[in-house]
């Protein structure tokens, strides 16, 4: 059972559209490899209602989400999934026009003081037309979008964790923990309704990158796990459409990733190796410039095949550039 995504996905730009009696939602003019076509953030209830993920610190955004609200509607509560930045970045501009209380798991995990995929690139696969076509995509990109990385910045008001809930005017939030992407994602659950909005746990359009030392892929694999006791009948992702099945999807999600680690043993089946010579073949039909990323996944799987004593280090102590052996 591979997985089936979902990238039918067009939205009307810094326009809010209504999806649900208690949901409505805005999608940030964001749109790159990492947040396919831009941030949804999503308004829940009526009257005093609240937000999740305000994204990007993009004026006509951050704006469209206050006047776009019916007379007499105000912005009460923010919360948030996670501390990426296309996620917090606009959360302070909201707080300044709404006076709103923030609600989160906690601060950003651990960030080492230099990017560990500066080590690793893959600029000698692109040709000459793609690294052009690439820098003028780059250049073209306002600075205040060229990162979606750790927003080590954001404290929330009330730090919420597994099972509290978060309740307004007709509507009740369920805060479900669920660490992997990061270690502070939270999903929250809209109890009147049965939806989960997943942040970038659970995505239509792609999986989610795992990203250590703050993401951990044995507890993404517990998350996934989670959510199939759950009963909730639709997910909202932070990025592109809604997931209607939501049991047979995540199960596809867990099928990818042991297979994901099947192609990395297969792999090292042939001898000891790295990452960056596994990546190529393994996402030879993804975004070429998706592909640091993917080293970050990779990676995760290695250290948790590690971890059960299933692979070791040639020499070292396990890191994006080690070389890396089947016991």
């Amino acid at each position: 059972m591979g997985i089936t995504h979902n990238r039918d996905f067009t939205p009307t730009y810094h326009k809010m559209e209504e999806l649900s009696p208690l949901v409505r939602r805005v999608v940030a003019e964001n749109p790159n490899p990492f947040t396919f076509t831009g941030t949804g953030t999503y308004v829940i209830g009526r009257g005093e209602v609240a937000v999740i993920d305000p994204g990007p610190a993009l004026a006509a955004h951050l704006g469209e989400i206050v006047s776009g609200l019916d007379d007499g509607e105000v912005v009460t509560k923010i919360l948030v999934t996670h501390t990426h930045t296309d996620h917090t970045a606009g959360v302070n501009d909201l707080v300044a026009r709404t006076g709103a209380t923030t609600y989160g798991f906690g601060p950003h995990g651990d960030v080492p003081d230099e990017d560990p995929l500066e080590k690793v690139t893959f600029d000698e696969y692109f040709t000459a037309e793609e690294s052009a076509e690439f820098k003028k995509a780059w250049d073209e990109t306002p600075p205040e979008l060229r990162s979606e990385g750790a927003d080590q910045d954001f404290l929330p008001d009330v730090a919420v964790g597994d099972g509290d809930t978060i309740s307004g005017d007709g509507w009740t939030v369920e805060v479900v923990h669920t660490p992997g992407h990061t270690s502070n994602h939270v999903c929250f659950a809209l109890v009147e309704e049965g939806l989960l909005f997943t942040g970038d746990h659970v995505m239509g359009w792609a999986t989610s990158v795992i990203s250590p030392p703050d993401g951990d892929l044995f507890d993404y694999m517990n998350s996934l796990e989670k959510l199939l006791d759950r009963s909730d009948v639709r997910y909202w992702p932070t990025h592109g459409p809604a997931i209607d099945n939501p049991h047979d999807y995540v199960r596809s999600f867990i099928e990818h990733r042991r297979n994901r680690e099947a192609q990395i043993v297969t792999a090292l089946n042939a001898g000891p190796s790295d990452i960056k010579s596994i990546v190529p073949d393994m996402y030879a039909a993804v975004d070429k410039r998706l592909w640091r990323a993917a080293a970050n996944s990779v990676y995760s799987h290695l250290l948790s095949l590690h971890r059960e004593g299933k692979v070791s280090v040639s020499g070292g102590t396990p890191n994006l550039i080690a070389t890396w052996q089947l016991e």
